[in-house]
């Protein structure tokens, strides 16, 4: 079934929504809901996934789309009227990147996604005019590596400074809803909808089924949520950052920001100690905890640079790279963004798991498999100066693929023979996807 064609194109009223905002700055704005029609419910529901896990309901997208039209119809006029409410969120596991631990995510339901996603492009409309440039993490037009060629070229004109490290613990289940709401309440206080919202911020947790209410935090996995994280962190640590840290500073001072994953980097040591000393402090005035053991400051000052004691520079990690200093092919120091140890053992890790469950399958259906993730961890970690990690990354695949084939029968496969196999379904050779021009 065709969409509707929108009378008024849905990027015109996002443009006019971003003027709304912008030319009233300082006043919090009382009618937004006007925006939302059946139209605009139709472009929320083409921009939501369709392979998503199902919610508590179990109904797919597919189920939802054979009445699309009246459900999106009665969507609307609920959000409108008030009488929709907000079923619990399903609450599923998934791993670290140690391994050892897991972190929750919530998986609302279909057609939950489509009604966050049409109030979620009202609100990113708004807040994308007051949202810092040094702010990456789901915001339209940016991206990870967005963040991190930021974080690279800081790095590059400080010639490495100071880094700290900032890791917030638990960052998505202790936000704070009254913090929350006094944040939206500045620019944001259309009734139809902040019920929304409250209602999302307090529908339950199902889980062993047994449905948990929630007094903070906002599940992450949730279309809304990472959203509304960004606006929380904007006010607690990138507007604080900017308007009260910056100007006290003696020297130059850059921050980073990826939703909850956050890098500081500091000409002067003095002003990353005194920023760290008062960190603390600041997130737990709003409810939020720094997380000890991975909160650190490192001294990444470039090689070539004298007067520090000889000791070697440190690194650090952020968005799965492990950033150091190295040699440019014309003999430059540069920093380098490799693959994070960590990320390398998760990834073999979960191959090798998958290879043992899916053993005794087709080869091809496997090689299929295999080529696609290969792939995919290319177009993320394919950047200059990682070709080596990505070459162990593939070598490695390639002799787990070996090991759990070999264990498929008694006879085993020999090295040789997999060879021939190889050779006839070749894993695909890593390539780079995102370059640098000085590296």
């Amino acid at each position: 079934m065709s969409r509707k064609r929108d009378p008024g194109s849905i990027s015109t009223r996002l443009r006019r929504i971003a003027e709304i905002a912008r030319t009233n700055r300082d006043q919090a704005l009382i009618s937004l809901h006007q925006f939302i029609d059946r139209y605009w419910m139709e472009e929320a529901y083409a921009r939501t996934r369709k392979d998503g896990a199902v919610g508590v309901d179990g109904e797919t997208a597919e189920q939802f789309a054979k009445d699309r039209e009246v459900r999106l119809a009665l969507l609307l006029e609920g959000l409108k009227s008030g009488l929709y409410r907000a079923p619990p969120v399903r609450r599923a596991w998934v791993p670290k990147g140690d391994g050892a631990s897991r972190r929750p995510i919530g998986i609302p339901t279909f057609e939950d996604k489509v009604l966050q996603r049409s109030v979620a492009m009202v609100l990113e409309a708004v807040y994308e005019e007051e949202f810092f440039d040094f702010s990456y993490g789901c915001r339209p037009g940016r991206s990870s590596h967005d963040a991190l060629r930021a974080v690279r070229d800081a790095a590059m004109e400080l010639r490495g400074g100071w880094v700290l490290e900032v890791d917030i613990r638990s960052f998505f289940e202790d936000l704070d809803h009254s913090h929350l709401r006094s944040f939206l309440d500045r620019r944001v206080r259309d009734g139809v909808l902040r019920r929304a919202i409250g209602k999302w911020l307090q529908a339950g947790v199902l889980e062993e089924d047994r449905v948990h209410g929630r007094q903070s935090g906002t599940p992450q996995g949730g279309v809304i949520s990472p959203l509304l994280a960004n606006i929380y962190l904007h006010e607690v640590l990138d507007r604080w950052f900017a308007d009260e840290v910056q100007p006290r500073l003696r020297g130059k001072a850059f921050l980073v920001r990826y939703v909850d994953d956050v890098v500081l980097l500091f000409s002067h040591e003095e002003d990353a100690r005194r920023v760290l000393e008062v960190l603390a402090k600041r997130l737990s005035r709003y409810g939020l905890r720094l997380h000890e053991e991975k909160t650190r400051l490192v001294r990444f000052h470039r090689p070539s640079l004298r007067g520090h004691g000889g000791s070697k520079p440190g690194s650090f990690d952020f968005l799965g790279f492990n950033h150091h200093w190295g040699r440019s092919r014309r003999g430059n120091w540069v920093v380098r963004q490799t693959t994070a140890k960590d990320r390398i053992r998760r990834v073999l890790r979960r191959c090798s798991l998958w290879c043992r469950k899916h053993r005794h399958q087709p080869v091809w259906w496997q090689h299929e498999r295999l080529s696609r993730a290969l792939v995919g961890h290319a177009a993320y970690y394919g950047i200059t100066g990682n070709s080596r990690a990505l070459g162990q990354v593939s070598h490695q695949v390639e002799r787990i693929w070996h090991k759990w084939l070999a264990r498929r029968s008694q006879r085993g496969m020999t090295w040789r023979r997999f060879q021939s196999v190889l050779h006839r379904y070749p894993l695909p050779r890593p390539r780079i996807a995102h370059r640098y021009a000085n590296a």
